[in-house]
């Protein structure tokens, strides 16, 4: 079931990429909801989206180093 969040979670955030308020809300629930080793996941899946949507860097103070 975890699994299917993570994966739900890469398709919300794909969707919502256009807006860089809703994508930072977005990725503050997914850090709440998601296990600690599907948050490195999800870190890796948003660098990539960061390649497209440079605007998107700013959400990367929710994800912790």
């Amino acid at each position: 079931m975890a699994r299917a969040m993570l994966e739900y979670t890469k398709t919300i955030l794909n969707k919502v990429s256009f807006d860089t308020t809703l994508f930072c809300r977005e990725v503050q629930k997914a850090v709440q909801r998601l296990l600690p080793y599907e948050i490195e996941e999800l870190k890796i899946f948003i660098n990539s989206l960061i390649q497209q949507n440079p605007e998107l860097n700013q959400c990367l103070i929710y994800l912790k180093p």
